[in-house]
């Protein structure tokens, strides 16, 4: 091993450590590697932003933004409506909606097609009475497998078309991935339709044996007016007035800390109560009781304002810190009127809770800066309550450029760079986005990850590293069939991805899989598939893909619940490949 490559496996593995521990941002990560990698000198100086204007970058930068125009464009709602009375049971459900996010994500962001279609299901949820959590993992998992069907489909597939680029001398075209893709997400949403079964049963209005409902209730700071009639009365007679459709939790009064509430309690005006209470039935229950929501300002009034709930992203700013920290109220004129989370409520006054990521928000703020805001704060809405969120005039704008951009890539008329380009290009041209929110539907911590670790994963090959691991691999399955070494690459990536973010993935393993495939005299083709494929299936954690966090909240699901489902689909995933790969992607050179 020579110095050089020492010292890459050396700064790998610190990355790698810093994107388990989480601390740090993935993006300031990939820099603090790519600025080490160049001191080191193993990136040269001249290319070390070189990735930055790599076309899978660009492509994954407009990508996103015509998807963000998609989701806002409130298109999906109109056209899902008219079927909603017709798919009643939880497996018609699943299959119609987890079928509708995976076609979505063949040509979108994985995240925006959940975000696309998540409000319609948490909706189709509350009227028919079918656990939330029933149908929102199969979204998150539809999303990664739809991903898998075309060149746009997800960041991996864009990555490892590069990669091709490099040895072969031609990318990948727009439908190269389906022979595998397809099968697999046909396959999974088979799964899925069944699968549901094996998570966690959530109470739904038929279900009178199974405890309360805790999914759809927020955790709500409420105080006691001077008006109210249960001044100088108790908790108990409250919540008994209220037929216990809305739970005290805790008593805060003048700055004291946190009082469980006994039922015994009297209430005084000006008391903070922490209470749990479905969203739908708040205003009904504060204007019977006398209670006004604590987290306006004074005697700040709702009028004119619009209330939406909304998911917190891995990538919000908001994370890992409180309202107050934020100034939520004095930066952006928005209220944190409640916060869903799962797990045991939260133990102090609502503006001093850190937020997570996967937190679900109940905001209040003047609906003509919501959308924008919510864009700059990393949050996506789920359900609208006042806001609307689409501009019908334009509403199929967004959808008919992506459209034709895929078109243009499809039949070989332009690079998929240049095509989605001009597809952003046409929809601010033709007003149907503005320019700065363009701008803020792009998460610029992947592109700042992809341009950065980029020429990292450059120097796997250019320092030789990339064909020492290939080595040690080749050593490992020496005798054996190289469907073995597809498959340690395949388990390999698969295992990687939960713990790294999905691009990092492929630009560590894409160079050594390459490597392999080239010292063996093997097509690069297949063993660059399993990687895309093991890239994009993480099924068995909420943090390793923003479409498994976005799900968390709003389903209520525990961190084991994933693997519940996960586990059998990720096995089934892998099983599947190894037959398939080897049949659609030959193993050995085309002569």
């Amino acid at each position: 091993m020579t110095t050089p490559q020492l010292l890459l496996f050396l700064l790998l593995a610190a990355a790698l450590a810093l994107f388990v521990w989480g601390r740090w941002r993935h993006d300031v990560v990939a820099l603090s590697a790519l600025s080490l990698g160049v001191l080191l000198g193993l990136v040269p100086a001249r290319d070390a932003f070189a990735g930055f204007a790599d076309p899978a970058v660009i492509t994954v930068a407009c990508v996103l933004v015509l998807s963000r125009a998609i989701r806002d464009s409130g298109l999906l709602d109109r056209l899902l409506e008219p079927f909603s009375t017709r798919i009643a049971t939880t497996t018609r459900q699943v299959l119609v909606l987890g079928g509708l996010t995976g076609f979505l994500s063949m040509f979108m962001n994985n995240v925006g097609a959940v975000a696309l279609v998540m409000p319609a299901a948490i909706r189709l949820a509350r009227r028919t009475g079918t656990s939330p959590a029933h149908l929102l993992m199969p979204l998150a998992a539809m999303s990664l497998l739809g991903g898998l069907v075309t060149l746009i489909g997800t960041p991996p597939n864009l990555l490892v078309s590069a990669l091709r680029r490099e040895q072969v001398g031609s990318d990948y075209a727009m439908f190269d991935f389906a022979p595998i893709g397809l099968p697999l997400t046909l396959t999974g949403l088979l799964y899925l339709a069944v699968g549901w079964r094996l998570l966690p049963r959530r109470r739904g209005v038929h279900d009178d044996e199974e405890p309360p409902f805790r999914i759809e209730d927020y955790i709500v700071e409420v105080r006691v007016t001077e008006g109210s009639p249960f001044r100088g009365r108790s908790i108990g007679d409250l919540e008994t007035a209220l037929e216990g459709r809305l739970r005290v939790l805790a008593l805060l009064r003048q700055d004291r800390p946190r009082n469980i509430a006994t039922g015994f309690r009297r209430l005084f005006p000006g008391d903070v109560l922490q209470v749990e209470v479905e969203p739908a039935q708040l205003r009904e229950l504060l204007a019977k009781a006398g209670l006004e929501l604590a987290g306006r300002a004074g005697s700040e009034s709702a009028k004119g304002l619009s209330v939406v709930e909304a998911v917190v992203t891995a990538g919000s700013p908001l994370v890992g810190r409180t309202a107050a920290e934020f100034a939520l109220r004095e930066r952006y004129g928005m209220n944190l009127l409640a916060i869903r989370r799962g797990g045991d409520p939260p133990q102090a006054r609502l503006a001093l809770v850190p937020i997570q990521a996967g937190d679900t928000l109940m905001l209040e703020g003047p609906p003509e800066r919501m959308i924008e805001q919510l864009v700059e704060l990393g949050c996506l809405p789920i359900v609208d309550r006042g806001l609307r969120l689409e501009r019908p005039e334009v509403a199929w704008r967004p959808a008919l450029l992506m459209l034709a951009a895929v078109a243009l890539v499809t039949f070989g008329l332009l690079p998929a760079a240049i095509a989605f380009t001009l597809g952003v290009l046409a929809l601010l041209l033709s007003g149907a986005m503005k320019p700065d929110a363009a701008y803020r539907a792009i998460d610029w911590s992947v592109i700042v990850l992809l341009g950065a670790f980029m020429p990292v994963a450059d120097a796997l090959a250019t320092t030789g590293a990339a064909d020492l691991l290939a080595g040690l691999l080749a050593r490992a399955t020496a005798g054996a069939d190289p469907i073995w070494a597809l498959a340690v690459v395949l388990l390999a990536t698969m295992a990687i991805t939960p713990i790294l973010n999905n691009a990092a993935t492929v630009l560590l393993v894409g160079p050594v899989a390459v490597a392999y495939a080239k010292g063996a005299g093997l097509s690069v083709d297949p063993f660059l598939m399993a990687v895309a494929i093991g890239a994009s299936c993480d099924f068995l954690t909420p943090v390793g893909h923003q479409s498994n966090t976005l799900v968390l909240g709003p389903g209520g699901y525990r961190f084991g619940d994933y693997a519940r489902l996960g586990f059998p689909l990720t096995l089934l995933t892998f099983v599947l490949s190894l037959a398939l790969l080897p049949r659609v992607w030959p193993l050995s050179p085309a002569s």
